[in-house]
């Protein structure tokens, strides 16, 4: 409505200065035929009134015989008289303003269907011809509502983004308060477990049990440590990447179905980097147990490695089911899954730890329905024999 306004107006501006332009050159047209000194006066008070629309008059040849309003590219002016005269430069950059209007329409012509062309009876059988431009008042009136909406939409974005900023705020408060409870709700089971681990062994309670439950329970304790640094910034170390990926699965591998292939290709050139080692483990087993339920517990996951100066890569190939192209990035969302059970927060975890707390990002690189999905991981990368210097 704001925009169908403003043209509005400008289009009534524009209808008088046509009005306007009608008039001087009527003026025109008169001023060759005047008989008396009264009638002279007047008629150069209409045409000196017009100080803002750019005006040109031109012969039948379309030469340039009168300027007005137009910003010349240079001043000159006549050295007795003091009267600004046209220069051969500026009378060049007049005649180009008129042909690239005229369009190599001849001015007879377009004095009958173009209103910014008017032509001017000076004698019997002698006509010039006024062009005249829009001022630079309705040139700007015109661009003012474009320029006002180009504001609001500005205005816009800017209250969306921190309509969206202050949203992800409030999930990172949920995060950190979720993490930060978790970890405090299992400390206590944890340490009770470690001493009744321990009583057990007291007892003479067969060794191979006692080995398998203290595993467990270091791993819950390993859980608690890990949702701890979720709630706040983890301390990064020098890990080598080859050895982090290479541990991480040691855990998995008894828990993975043995119709599952699990293959690691690791790069020859070895790559430092910094790494919360006990966060990043935890990436590799939920991208690990995702490609394991995408396959049903059958099939071959691939977990591939490399690096140059920049950077260090990680891929995680599997078998299963593969994702649709439009969900390559949904499946960060939380809340999204295909699975029948889960909460749809697995990677989006991953996602967190990868980029945030890493710097670096993770994403699909390719997937097929029906043959299978690569994850690869980017994180800053240093080499070996760099980092010894």
């Amino acid at each position: 409505m704001f925009l169908l306004i403003s043209n509005s107006l400008v289009k009534e501006l524009a209808q008088q200065e046509r009005e306007r332009m009608s008039i001087w050159a009527r003026a025109t047209e008169r001023l060759a035929q005047a008989e008396n000194e009264a009638d002279l006066e007047f008629l150069f008070s209409i045409i000196s009134q017009n100080n803002s629309i750019p005006v040109l008059v031109a012969d039948d040849s379309s030469h340039i015989l009168d300027h007005r309003n137009f910003k010349l590219p240079e001043k000159v002016k006549d050295g007795e008289e003091g009267f600004e005269v046209l220069s051969p430069r500026n009378r060049e950059y007049l005649q180009r303003r008129l042909a690239k209007a005229q369009g190599g329409v001849p001015l007879h012509e377009l004095a009958a269907t173009n209103p910014h062309f008017l032509e001017v009876k000076v004698y019997d059988n002698t006509y010039q011809y006024i062009y005249y431009e829009d001022s630079i008042l309705l040139w700007r009136l015109s661009l003012y509502p474009y320029v006002q909406l180009g504001v609001m939409v500005l205005l816009g974005i800017i209250v969306v983004a921190g309509v969206f900023y202050t949203k992800r705020a409030e999930q990172n408060r949920v995060w950190v308060g979720l993490s930060k409870e978790t970890a405090h709700q299992l400390g206590t089971p944890i340490s009770s477990l470690m001493a009744w681990t321990q009583y057990l062994e007291a007892t003479g309670t067969d060794e191979e049990v006692t080995r398998e439950i203290d595993k467990d329970v270091k791993r819950l304790s390993t859980i608690a440590e890990r949702f701890s640094k979720i709630g706040s910034v983890p301390e990064l170390q020098l890990e080598y990447i080859n050895e982090t990926v290479a541990g991480s699965l040691d855990y998995m591998k008894s828990r993975i179905s043995d119709k599952v292939n699990v293959t690691m290709h690791l790069s020859d050139d070895d790559h430092g980097v910094w790494l919360s080692r006990s966060l990043f483990e935890w990436v590799m087993e939920n991208l690990t147990k995702n490609a394991v339920d995408a396959m049903e517990g059958v099939g071959s996951l691939t977990i591939t490695t490399g690096g140059n100066d920049d950077k260090v890569w990680i891929e995680v190939a599997d078998t299963g089911k593969g994702i649709a192209r439009k969900n390559f990035s949904n499946v960060f969302n939380p809340g999204f899954t295909t699975k029948k059970r889960g909460w749809g927060l697995g990677l989006t975890l991953v996602k967190r730890i990868i980029e945030e707390y890493h710097g670096g990002r993770i994403f699909v690189k390719e997937s097929e329905i029906g043959k299978g999905t690569t994850f690869r991981i980017e994180l800053p990368g240093y080499r070996k024999k760099d980092l010894r210097k």
